[in-house]
């Protein structure tokens, strides 16, 4: 029998472990790191047969069992901790809300470098070396050494002074050469720390005066910034109406009490412009976190901001983790987008998660939108959030005109074939050339990337599908190849249908395809595409935008990654190619996704001094959505909406939860869906209670890459009410078979 080893609980310690299982494992804390550990600090401890990473969250409080052995922590990985104490309360809000195991939400938490058993490592800014010449002319003494004496002649004919790189490249093995030079000191080595910079096309100056509505929404945040205590606010804006300067004119005024601010955006397509209007105003403090970055950035910045020498994040979802001391400001920009809900591993929502981070740290939260969405709506009609208003347009710019057209009345019916619509109808291929002679520029709007959406079989109708998705796949043109956007699957473009060798026909439209018809169409005008395809790294995004900021670019087609806020003056038309592609998907919040989308997207044109136009093309002029839009009607949309989602209980009159399973075997998913819909039907609480159960049944896509998908929808008045069942739930996987996943999504943002 093995001694049991006791311990006072003094030296018990509570630690999270960096693996995927839940809940806070006890260790004994060694002599000599007794009263040398703080909570949030990384550890190494023994974890099974292996070592892992861990996090210290404290004492432990629980006695332990008799008869445990416990093991003691190894060592410690850094000498101050990478997460501060309220950051701790709030990962370990996230994880017991998104049911997740709570060392798997602080990894997820930490940037590249803290994520890892590895000691921490100070992270050092960029750099760039440059070669300056000691000399004004080639010495004598190097005539018997031409390779020296050629590389010294370059660097004195390109001024004295050079990038190490740019000699390097010009004169093939210079760099052993320079360092010859070096020792006999013709030339120096200088190593030159890069400044974040803003690039051309991006900066914008601040404003001499601001709005009347401008000046009274900054000055009610500044106030409850001098008040302190937790506050939160909808900023409830039109498009240009100057949201984004009444951030910044808080920021100031949070930063001037020394206090720090974080400001959320929804994808990295909006970071560029933002980032640069942060860094015009604030310069090098402010600290940029996103995944577009290298590696050893983001550790930097997460590390200047742990230190307090910088007191200003930007960035997407997940900086909502970002470690800014003495937080008084969380600014949420675009709060109603989709992109700010995880889909995967820990499916959390930020904009959610930024309320419960500002309450904890009693901030002021500020949530804006021109669309914002109904939960937040609801939340400011039951008096939980102030709400502040803009309802002109800086400088009383008017709202763009919008035009619609009707695709059923320009479809071409001739003879027995019935063809599609043309991509550019007449109407909008006429705006379109009127605006760029003109000298303005045009976004074309089309939530499909690729060239054809469906590739279909015209003698026996069948579409090609991805063979492991329930999807068609898209034809990408440029590649020549068809994609399946579900699971990356790719291969050439087939010459006959695969069931009956009947020719393929190339139908609905993507946004390849509309970049090749405006080439086609106007072939004077400059065109570029902004899609997650040609959008392929952060470099790249930000030189297209500022490329297009800097009016080099005539038109712009893209996805929803044009419609997010950008701010550019030059544009003046606005092309919905087609309003309808998000109707017809089997999600609840459909109708406010297809109107917040077309909104914003609006919103883009006419935000410099020549005023905008918008042209929509539809099949469904009379949907809600398209019809409120073209009045610029959001309060009668969300008036509506509200009122079919309280008698449906849909969120924001309920809260919701997805149990989501996947495996390889049809039968054996099935069964275990089943299992747990009995499960939870076992312990449902009484009808009065209002929690009710859909399903199990067939994910609306029934397969992706290969596996059968179920699941199961929980409704409930509060999140407290769902609560026993998620734990039920929670506890039941463990007897789940390995060969299916099951995965609880709360609050989930889509249906599919």
């Amino acid at each position: 029998m093995r001694p049991v080893v006791s311990a006072t609980p003094a030296l018990l310690a509570s630690v999270a472990v960096g693996r995927p299982v839940r809940g806070e494992f006890t260790y004994l804390v060694p002599e000599a790191l007794a009263g040398n550990l703080a909570p949030g600090q990384r550890v190494l401890v023994p974890f099974g047969r292996g070592m892992a990473l861990g996090f210290y969250l404290g004492p432990a409080n629980a006695p332990v069992e008799g008869g445990v052995r416990l093991k003691p922590i190894q060592r410690v990985l850094e000498d101050s901790p990478s997460l501060p104490k309220d950051l701790i309360a709030l990962l370990r809000f996230t994880a017991e809300h998104y049911r997740y195991p709570l060392g798997e939400v602080i990894r997820g938490a930490l940037p590249p470098g803290l994520s890892t058993a590895v000691d921490e490592k100070e992270a050092k800014p960029d750099i760039q070396f440059f070669v300056e010449a000691l000399v004004t002319e080639v010495p004598p003494q190097l005539a018997r050494a031409p390779a020296q004496a050629a590389v010294l002649q370059y660097l004195l004919a390109v001024g004295g002074r050079a990038p190490l790189d740019e000699v390097t490249h010009a004169i093939p093995g210079a760099r052993e050469t320079l360092k010859k030079l070096a020792t006999r000191k013709f030339v120096k080595w200088v190593e030159v720390t890069l400044q974040a910079g803003v690039r051309e096309g991006l900066v914008q100056n601040r404003p001499d005066r601001l709005t009347p509505e401008q000046a009274v929404a900054v000055k009610e945040l500044q106030g409850a910034v001098d008040a302190g205590g937790f506050q939160p606010y909808l900023l409830h804006g039109v498009t240009g109406s100057g949201k984004t300067e009444v951030y910044l004119r808080a920021v100031e005024h949070t930063l001037a009490r020394g206090l720090g601010s974080l400001v959320l955006v929804p994808e990295i397509a909006l970071t560029p412009q933002l980032v640069g209007r942060f860094r015009s105003r604030f310069g090098g403090d402010v600290a940029v976190l996103h995944s577009g970055l290298k590696d050893r950035e983001r550790l930097f910045h997460w590390q200047a901001l742990r230190k307090g020498t910088v007191k200003i994040a930007v960035g997407v979802r997940s900086a909502v983790f970002a470690p800014v001391e003495h937080l008084g400001l969380i600014v949420v920009d675009e709060e109603h987008d989709p992109s700010f809900k995880q889909d995967e591993k820990l499916r959390y929502q930020a904009r959610d998660l930024a309320v419960v981070r500002g309450k904890q740290a009693s901030a002021v939260v500020v949530l804006g939108s021109a669309t914002p969405s109904l939960e937040t709506l609801q939340n400011t009609r039951s008096g939980r959030y102030k709400i502040v208003e803009l309802k002109n347009r800086v400088d009383d710019r008017p709202m763009p005109t919008i035009n619609l057209v009707d695709l059923r009345v320009e479809r071409p019916r001739e003879g027995q074939v019935t063809e599609e619509a043309p991509i550019l109808s007449p109407q909008m291929l006429q705006a379109m050339e009127e605006t760029v002679a003109k000298g303005q520029q045009v976004i074309l709007f089309l939530n499909r990337r690729g060239h054809s959406t469906i590739l279909l079989c015209e003698v026996c109708g069948l579409s090609l599908k991805c063979h492991d998705c329930d999807v068609c796949m898209t034809h990408h043109r440029s590649q020549n190849r068809v994609v399946c956007h579900y699971c990356g699957v790719a291969f050439p473009v087939p010459d006959r249908c695969r069931e009956c060798t009947g020719p393929l026909l190339k139908l609905g439209i993507g946004t390849e395809r509309v970049e090749a018809e405006v080439l086609e169409r106007m072939p004077h005008a400059r065109v570029a595409r902004l899609d997650r395809d040609s959008a392929t790294s952060a470099e790249k995004l930000t030189e297209l935008l500022a490329s297009f900021a800097r009016r080099e670019l005539d038109v712009l087609v893209g996805t929803q990654m044009v419609a997010k806020g950008h701010d550019f003056p030059g544009v003046t038309l606005v092309c919905v190619v087609m309003a309808d592609t998000s109707l017809a998907i089997p999600d609840f919040r459909a109708a406010e996704r297809t109107f917040h989308l077309l909104t914003q997207v609006a919103g883009r044109a006419g935000r410099g001094k020549d005023p905008g136009r918008v042209l929509v093309q539809t099949y469904n002029p009379d949907a809600e959505p398209v019809k409120r839009m073209l009045a610029h009607d959001f309060d009668g949309f969300s008036k509506q909406e509200l009122e079919w989602r309280k008698a449906l209980a849909y969120p924001p009159f309920a809260r919701m939860a997805a149990v989501r399973l996947e495996g390889e075997h049809p039968e054996q998913t099935a069964g275990v869906a089943r299992f747990l819909g009995n499960l939870v039907g076992r312990h449902m609480p009484p009808a009065s209670a209002g929690v009710r159960l859909l399903g199990p049944a067939l994910a609306p896509i029934a397969r992706i890459r290969g596996k059968t998908r179920w699941q199961l929808l929980l409704k409930a008045p509060t999140h407290a009410a769902l609560a026993p069942l998620l734990a039920r739930l929670e506890a039941a996987l463990a007897d789940v078979p390995n060969g299916v996943k099951v995965v609880i999504d709360v609050d989930p943002g889509a249906m599919l």
